[in-house]
């Protein structure tokens, strides 16, 4: 009903006359009077007469009307065309000739202010924006936000590294699509790892809710504490060795030294009831050895100093590395020219170490008729330089114990060669990874540093 009846109020055509054409038939109207005053006092003084002043009159009419229709309308487009702009997010446009008591003038100060106040609002809106967006690209801890449909509207550079996206390609595309699915649980915190148990890493998930233009949307911030955690691990192990290691040292000195003296003493006796002695002997002093290669291995781990950083040349680095390996020769595969900001002996140390298990593993036992082969080199992806390691072992058997501090599976081995070469990584911002290959038996191990 209510719509019929505005129908039937703007007319036969269902429309309403516009503003200019209503004023213009007000006008005319007014004149009307005038018109007919002219026609009664001079109805008398003939039809030439009455037509001429009738035509100058309306002349004179059309040109008053002309003339107000120009004061009102001229003023109220210019303002209309302000607002427009406006309504666009164009805040240049100014009305010119406004001023104080006047209906009009009021109106064009009033619109100007408005322009101005918005301008103000808009200028210190997109300074906010791009602070917010400079904070968010310097932060290190991944950040995402996702609509109530679950697709990504927003991540900084450090999601693009641990997720492995580009903001141009996720942006609108559903998180389930991405691999995201687990960041959009509905738990408010909890830790989930990123990857595999060998080169994944612990993060803490914070979820949060906020609405943007109306609409509700989900912010995910991401706290790694794989980091911290393994810090706080050698922390206490350098906190018990320190309360340990002078008794242990004190005690297998002497020990080692009193049973190698004894044993001196019995190889010169000839009785054979004693070789049982002497052999038994021969195992203390064995074993005090290889207690105190193990404390010293552990200091090696737990007292490595701050890196010492300088430009170095990956090409240069690899070349060196390979170089050092005498069990077999190992192969480089050239890469691009890049330079690090690195400790070269710590960072070389580890490549060491990650070289001579790779060589330990291709000449291994379970290779069989398989040639060894052990190959070096480095890529550069997305602002971190990645120098890798690949064999042909029997891979990774055991990957959970992998950092873990004196682990090992080598008869000789001290068990610090990878937790050593991770502490040296983390050092350096950097992470080193070990997994299997996937076209055939082997191991990759990567160590992943910030190019300079």
């Amino acid at each position: 009903m209510a719509s019929s009846r505005r129908r039937v109020a703007l007319g036969p055509r269902g429309k309403r006359l516009s503003f200019e054409r209503r004023l213009r038939q007000k006008l005319w109207l007014m004149g009307v009077p005038a018109f007919l005053l002219c026609f009664f006092f001079l109805r008398s003084e003939g039809i030439a007469a009455l037509l001429a002043v009738l035509a100058t009159v309306a002349l004179g009419w059309a040109l008053v009307v002309s003339l107000v229709m120009e004061s009102i309308s001229r003023p109220l487009q210019t303002l209309a065309n302000v607002i427009a702009a406006l309504r666009e997010d164009d805040f240049s446009f100014r009305a010119r000739g406004g001023r104080r008591n006047d209906a009009i003038g009021d109106l064009a100060i009033e619109v100007n202010a408005l322009a101005s106040m918005l301008q103000a609002q808009r200028g210190s809106a997109l300074d906010a924006v791009a602070l917010a967006e400079r904070v968010m690209s310097a932060m290190q801890t991944p950040v995402l936000a996702f609509d109530g449909n679950g697709r990504v509207q927003m991540l900084n550079n450090a999601a693009e590294r641990v997720f492995g996206l580009r903001m141009g390609e996720a942006v609108g595309r559903r998180g389930v699509d991405l691999g995201l699915d687990s960041l959009l649980l509905p738990a408010e915190e909890e830790s989930i790892t990123l990857g595999s148990s060998t080169t994944g890493a612990r993060w803490v998930v914070n979820r949060t809710s906020f609405r943007m233009r109306g609409i509700p949307h989900i912010l995910v911030v991401l706290s790694e504490v794989s980091s911290a955690l393994r810090e706080e691990e050698r922390n206490a192990w350098r906190r018990l060795v320190r309360v340990m290691g002078h008794e242990i040292n004190n005690s297998l000195t002497p020990i080692k030294s009193i049973a190698g003296s004894l044993r001196a003493r019995l190889a010169k006796s000839s009785d054979p009831g004693l070789e049982d002695l002497e052999r038994g002997l021969g195992v203390i002093e064995n074993r005090a050895e290889s207690l105190n290669r193990f404390l010293q291995a552990y200091r090696q781990l737990s007292g490595l100093p701050k890196p010492r950083l300088k430009r170095i040349s990956v090409a240069l680095l690899v070349e060196r590395v390979a170089h050092l390996e005498h069990g077999m020769k190992v192969q480089i595969d050239p890469g691009p020219e890049v330079f690090l900001f690195i400790d070269e002996d710590q960072v070389q140390q580890a490549l060491i170490n990650l070289v001579k298990n790779a060589v330990e593993a291709s000449i291994g036992p379970d290779m069989g008729a398989r040639k060894p082969i052990v190959c070096v080199g480095w890529q550069v992806e997305r602002g971190a330089v990645s120098i890798y390691v690949v064999d042909n072992g029997p891979g990774i058997t055991n990957p959970d114990n992998l950092f873990v501090p004196f682990y090992t599976t080598k008869p000789e081995g001290t068990g610090i060669g990878l937790a050593l070469a991770l502490q040296i990584a983390e050092g350096h911002q950097g992470t080193v990874r070990l997994s299997n290959r996937e076209d055939e038996p082997g191991c990759r191990a990567e160590l992943r540093l910030p190019a300079a």
